[in-house]
């Protein structure tokens, strides 16, 4: 069955103030705009006791049919796994490439030194290591393309298939499911399982992409398509090494491009770029890119799409493809300050790093980059000691932006010039992008619980117990204009609310499943009130609906679409079995 993760380190709220240092800084070549006033009243995190009365509060949980009981939804309660230690060990001597570049050591997931998998974590301005068995992954070489003779080109195959019939089949599952589905509740449209086996640590999925009527997932070496309506299998193609990194969005014609392995062997490296058509299945272009010196070896791959280009981000360097075609669109660009990740969409909006003459720093930036030529537009040099998290959005641009226990959001006008920085509210805040959600990707834009508009940013806060021990979280709204928050909304008891995104003034949620409580997608406009309820998932269903723990949840054309973010399991086998994807509908 699928595992959960661990509990993750608190997020917490946001940090101390993001203020300029004192005179600013010497203004690099090219546009520069500058840092703009962060003080913020208070810390920018303290936290407000959850029992009190919230000024920006308002009235009323969920009011529509069907029970919300009392139960704890499955996912709460977990053992937490190992922590980091609490001091973070020095960072080692910077390698002869300039070291890391990224906002934070991206560090791949499995690097064998012996029978112990050692584990580089940048935390702030520190470096984590963490030990702990593992045979799957060994070090790369540290320069240049280090992969093995290339594997061959993707093929054309069925569907997966398991050792050994499952105990009850999705389709029976689901029956079961509608023959119990009362007014009001929508219904189980189809449900998949796993379908291939994996490696004894399980695999990441990569998704979902809807594409026409049909939603695409990939894992492992298999990318699958599936009919939206019915679930049925559209096509299968069996890719010729591991999936390893993947925009989250596609181009509008339906291309992508996957980051995989450069073979099949224990030593291989995440090098290799190849584009699919997800309308037809079909293979397209291969390329291999360079991974030069330690840092870049080490280092996950960040990846996004931007109109018709696909980046491969790296540690110290971004490199850019024609989707269409593959050609070289830009590489390394001149000066010191390198790009290490975009968002997807149509803004290429980059977090880019700059080697100073202290080896023991990095400056970081924001920049817009026209994504065909590699251009700068416009530059924000972000406040010495801050690195660039996450970019929550790329239009208009939010950036989340961390030091060593502190955490800040700063709100960009479309010029690159500073707007405001999020503060206020009750704090303890928790989006989850790739880092909880998966272990090797780590697009910079791969977020779940944070949304914008042109206004607004919507963040909700981690679930924490009400006075009944029930969870329950609160989604809170931040006027972009000047950073503070406009109204809070409170979850319905043991169903905490997820932010999916935004749509025609109105902030789309999705409402956890509880023992007894389908789960639910749900609407609120941008002024506040009461949710309104679009869709409730049937109770019958609900614990089948918790065992998608943290899923990627897609609501397009009525339907909602939940996806594991990680397929594994105890036995060999379960992970063939495992439920992968389930549709909700009318």
């Amino acid at each position: 069955m699928s595992q959960p993760p661990g509990q993750q380190p608190s997020q917490g709220g946001f940090g101390a103030p993001y203020d300029p240092q004192p005179g600013g800084y010497p203004p690099p070549a090219g546009p520069q705009q500058p840092a703009g006033p962060y003080n913020s009243p208070g810390p920018y995190g303290s936290p407000g006791p959850y029992g009190q009365q919230d000024p920006y509060r308002q009235p009323g949980p969920y009011q529509q049919p069907g029970p919300y009981g009392q139960q704890q939804p499955q996912g709460y309660g977990y053992p937490p796994q190992q922590q980091p230690p609490t001091q973070p060990a020095q960072p080692p001597a910077a390698p002869p490439d300039g070291g890391p570049g990224g906002g934070r050591f991206r560090g791949r997931t499995g690097v064998v030194i012996g029978a112990v998998l050692a584990v580089v974590l940048l935390a702030g301005g520190g470096i984590w290591l963490a030990t702990g068995p593992d045979g799957d992954d060994p070090k790369p070489e540290a320069g240049g393309h280090s992969s093995a003779p290339p594997a061959p080109a993707p093929t054309a195959s069925p569907t997966g298939g398991s050792k050994g019939e499952p105990v009850i089949s999705p389709e029976a599952e689901a029956a079961a499911i509608n023959a119990k589905v009362t007014s009001g509740e929508s219904k189980v449209l189809w449900l998949q399982k796993g379908g291939v086996d994996l490696p004894r640590n399980g695999s990441d999925v990569f998704g979902p992409w809807i594409v026409g009527d049909t939603v695409v997932k990939a894992m492992y070496r298999t990318v699958s398509a599936y009919a939206l309506s019915d679930g049925s299998l559209k096509w299968s193609l069996r890719m010729p090494t591991t999936v390893c990194a993947a925009p989250s969005q596609a181009t509008a014609d339906g291309k992508i491009v996957f980051a995989i392995n450069g073979s099949t062997g224990s030593s291989a490296s995440c090098d290799n770029v190849q584009m699919v058509d997800l309308t037809t299945g079909k293979a397209g272009w291969r390329k291999a890119f360079v991974r030069k010196g330690l840092w870049d070896g080490l280092s996950d791959v960040a990846m996004s799409i931007n109109g018709s280009t696909v980046t491969v981000g790296r540690t110290s360097r971004t490199d850019a493809y024609r989707v269409s075609d593959g050609k070289v669109l830009f590489g390394k660009l001149p000066g010191n300050c390198q790009p290490y990740g975009f968002a997807s969409g149509p803004v290429a909006i980059a977090a880019t790093s700059c080697q100073t003459a202290a080896d023991d720093h990095k400056e970081q930036q924001v920049q817009r980059i026209d994504p065909a030529t590699g251009k700068v537009l416009w530059t924000y040099k972000v406040k010495k000691g801050w690195q660039v998290d996450r970019i929550y959005s790329a239009d208009p641009p939010v950036i989340s932006l961390r030091r060593p226990e502190k955490w800040a959001i700063a709100v960009l006008n479309a010029d690159g010039t500073y707007r405001s920085q999020l503060s206020g509210g009750p704090g303890d805040y928790g989006p989850k992008c790739d880092d909880e959600l998966m272990t090797l990707g780590k697009n910079l834009d791969n977020c779940v619980g944070v949304a914008a508009d042109a206004g607004t940013v919507y963040l909700s806060t981690k679930v924490v117990p009400a006075k009944d021990e029930e969870p329950r979280n609160k989604v809170v709204a931040f006027d972009l204009a000047t950073g503070k928050p406009r109204w809070t909304a409170d979850s319905p008891v043991g169903q905490p609310l997820t932010p999916l995104r935004t749509e025609g003034g109105k902030l789309l949620m999705y409402a956890a499943p509880a023992k007894g409580k389908g789960g639910a997608v749900a609407t609120l406009p941008s002024t506040g009130g009461t949710p309104l309820l679009i869709q409730r998932h049937p109770v019958s269903g609900a614990s089948m609906e918790r065992g998608f723990y943290d899923p990627r949840v897609v609501y397009a054309g009525g339907r909602t679409l939940l996806m594991q973010t990680r397929v594994t399991g105890i036995h060999d086998g379960d992970e063939i079995e495992t439920r992968s994807m389930v549709a909700f509908g009318p």
